[in-house]
């Protein structure tokens, strides 16, 4: 049963994340009717690893922050947090185009702005959207480029004798989460698709004279052991949040995980139905969040203590800002208010400004200016 006593900030998201009772187990059978396990694990019954697990509700809430990279030894539950992120999953407005031509675009920029189909649809009143959940696709480490950016129908090609280009996985992405586990091991031509898709938002598939660009706005998920090798930069600074999921250290939690383990693979859905109540709730408050998300603006004092850090920790990029004052954002939309304060910047600046620091750069720099002054000091001397 949950408990409906108000938390003191009047959201329940960050409570129920924090007091989830990962101890409540019921003595389940043991049951083995011949089906593959589509029920995923509970979210809430990975037991400790607050950080991973507010990274990716962060994410959930604020697509913008940037998508998150957990980082991590084998047996750790990233792949099993991040597939528990299904019964999650918020709903958004999809555009029923294959253009993506919405209302909202209509109203941004005119009728001129979508397609002569959709413009009639919308002269008739009929709806260019629907609301549809947020979906979590898969890119295996086995997927082959044109399994990822898209290529030729060969059974259209051979059995009609005409060429069509399809969308892949990055193109099906659009609009939803794209998980990869083990990501540094990926091949580079697809890393490389990935980049372009992530920069641009789009990307372009050429096939001889046939050329089509792809949406591909979506919100990058990745895990990865740092034994099995690094991550190229390039890819690592698309990834906003950086959660460390190490092992759990007290012996009792450790326990705990393998209860959990032990009864999901005894029953998967009467497992997954001991959190449904509290799974529900936590969908409900991620979607509220969302809706909150906008009207969320950053105090004076939040924002003048963030930059300071940056400054103080040597980071060079941009996307430092970016990263920390949308996860601070996402944080206080989570804790229903609508300004982010101290606490929210400081709660999110480890996931947002870990590995953004350059030794390399300042080394570089630092080369740089004493170049210069060389240069600097030769014109001065040359004055009269």
């Amino acid at each position: 049963m949950i408990d409906e006593t108000p938390s003191p900030s009047g959201s329940r998201l960050l409570d129920i994340l924090r007091e989830a009772p990962a101890h409540k187990i019921v003595k389940m059978p043991d049951a083995d009717h011949g089906l593959a396990v589509e029920e995923p694990f509970p979210f809430l019954a990975v037991v400790g690893q607050q950080e991973m697990k507010l990274a990716l509700l962060l994410a959930l809430i604020n697509p913008t922050v940037g998508g998150v990279l957990l980082v991590g030894p084998r047996g750790t539950a990233k792949t099993t947090a991040v597939r528990a992120l299904t019964d999650l999953l918020p709903n958004v407005q999809r555009s029923l185009c294959v253009h993506g031509c919405t209302e909202e675009i209509v109203e941004l920029e005119g009728m001129e702005a979508i397609c002569e189909h959709c413009a009639q649809k919308f002269a008739y009143g009929e709806p260019l959207t629907v609301v549809d959940k947020v979906r979590l696709l898969d890119l295996p480490l086995n997927s082959r480029l044109e399994d990822v950016v898209g290529g030729i129908n060969e059974r259209i090609a051979l059995e009609q004798q005409r060429v069509r280009l399809e969308r892949g996985i990055l193109g099906h992405a659009d609009g939803n989460i794209l998980y990869i586990d083990e990501v540094n091991l990926l091949d580079d031509a697809i890393t490389d698709a990935i980049l372009d898709a992530a920069a641009q938002g789009s990307y372009t598939v050429r096939r001889g004279p046939l050329k089509l660009t792809y949406r591909a706005r979506f919100v990058l998920i990745g895990s990865m052991n740092p034994e099995e090798g690094q991550l190229r930069p390039q890819l690592m600074d698309r990834f906003g949040l950086r959660a460390i999921v190490r092992g759990l250290d007290e012996p009792a939690l450790r326990y705990q995980a393998y209860e959990h383990a032990a009864a999901y693979r005894r029953s998967p859905e009467q497992f997954a139905s001991s959190f449904a109540g509290q799974t529900i709730a936590l969908a409900e408050e991620i979607q509220a969040a969302r809706q909150r998300l906008p009207q969320v603006s950053i105090h004076q004092e939040a924002r003048d203590l963030g930059l300071q850090l940056i400054k103080q920790m040597q980071i060079e990029s941009n996307r430092a800002e970016i990263t920390l004052f949308e996860a601070a954002r996402a944080h206080a939309a989570a804790d229903s208010r609508d300004v982010v304060e101290v606490a929210d910047v400081q709660a999110v600046s480890l996931l947002a400004l870990r590995q953004r620091r350059s030794d390399y750069l300042r080394q570089f720099f630092a080369e740089q200016a004493h170049e210069d002054e060389t240069m600097r000091s030769f014109w001065e001397q040359q004055r009269p």
